[in-house]
């Protein structure tokens, strides 16, 4: 069988290596051909990797990246039989609605996945607010059209598309937390922890940064000291290093920078007390599941996987976007390093079912099962 999927990252078109890659790597070991459409980036240009595997990324603006869909996507169909496309839908839905157009002009079905809405369940801004309201006019346009809706989460986003009018039939459940437990455990030895809290992620609005440093500052204050960690960067990062400045915690916070490997990030969860993430919205969040497996306990508001996984009490703790819940989950956390061991401890066993190869197998198998049954 041949697939082609319409992606949103095109950094293995740049010679770069991220998480899709490493995704497809053990992916495409299940089809004979697999073409990715992408979209521009800087220094694109159409690539073969893994033997099996060709990117095709967009030379023009991303809003015409329906028009790169069409047009690739319709010269791809042309020399070979595909039995599925599969779209990574986000944002204004550029990707979707593309592949709907070209699913409808080459009579290949296509599969919508959705992996995050931004603004879901709640919106950090404006901006994010307006593009939840996008994603749910996509969604009601997309039911009929699509012949399944892959979801990464069994709760929060399944609630979304059933709310859209997308039958449950047509949802999938199929995880993209793909975790190599070679790299993502805990110290054979008991490790020094070096910070009390960590941030890792991007520096953006959803990700709830003023509400980690507005607790971070609560507990310097009524413990006389705190130690922290924020991995990222981005574009709130001017802002947040202000913000920081304002609390006086410029000596509390420490910068690690860019972790170049896999093994430096998991290092990094392994030195430190906690994982906090503060989001407002997530597709994973990753960052809570690869802390766990090191086995680091979290401290995550109920976004996406964080409010299948994280048990209150055994693995973590889960808090309500209050600065004011984080730093007393903080302070309880810091206090008692029973408590904080025991939770490590269980963190492992918590994300056990996400072992790379067997999460990817089931993905691959679901959509040859779509592909034999739209035959």
């Amino acid at each position: 069988m041949n697939l082609l999927m319409v992606s949103g990252d095109a950094s293995p078109t740049q010679g770069r290596r991220g998480a899709f890659l490493a995704m497809l790597e053990e992916f495409s070991q299940y089809w004979d051909r697999v073409d990715v459409i992408a979209p521009t980036a800087s220094g694109a240009k159409p690539v073969e990797i893994l033997g099996n595997v060709h990117f095709w990324p967009s030379q023009r603006e991303r809003l015409s990246q329906i028009g790169h869909i069409l047009s690739t996507g319709g010269r791809l169909a042309r020399e070979r039989h595909y039995a599925l496309i599969a779209s990574h839908d986000y944002g204004f839905f550029f990707n979707g609605i593309g592949s709907a157009l070209l699913s409808r002009q080459t009579r290949i079905p296509y599969v919508s996945e959705i992996h995050h809405v931004e603004g879901h369940p709640r919106a950090a801004t404006f901006g994010e607010a307006l593009r939840r309201r996008v994603a749910e006019v996509y969604l009601r346009w997309a039911r009929d059209r699509a012949i399944a809706f892959r979801v990464v989460n069994e709760t929060e986003l399944p609630e979304l598309l059933i709310a859209s009018g997308i039958r449950r039939a047509k949802i999938r459940v199929l995880h993209s937390l793909y975790l190599d437990f070679n790299v993502l455990r805990p110290a054979p030895t008991a490790a020094p922890r070096e910070y009390d809290a960590l941030f890792a992620g991007r520096l953006a609005p959803n990700k709830g940064l003023f509400l980690f440093v507005g607790a971070l500052a609560q507990v310097r204050r009524k413990r006389g000291s705190v130690r922290a960690a924020i991995v990222g960067d981005g574009p709130l990062k001017g802002a947040l290093l202000r913000r920081i400045e304002s609390f006086g915690l410029n000596d509390a916070i420490v910068w690690p920078g860019w972790q170049a490997t896999p093994d430096d990030l998991a290092e990094l969860y392994r030195r430190s007390r906690c994982l906090v993430c503060a989001s407002y919205s997530e597709g994973g969040p990753r960052v809570v599941v690869e802390a766990l497996a090191c086995g680091t306990p979290v401290i995550s508001t109920p976004v996406g996987m964080a409010r299948e996984i994280v048990r209150d009490g055994e693995n973590g703790f889960l808090f309500d976007w209050s600065a004011d819940e984080l730093a007393g989950r903080l302070l309880q956390l810091l206090a008692d390093e029973d408590l904080r061991c025991s939770l490590g401890a269980a963190g492992p066993e918590s994300v056990a079912r996400f072992e790379k190869k067997k999460v990817i197998r089931e993905y691959a198998m679901a959509y040859q099962q779509l592909a034999r049954r739209a035959a």
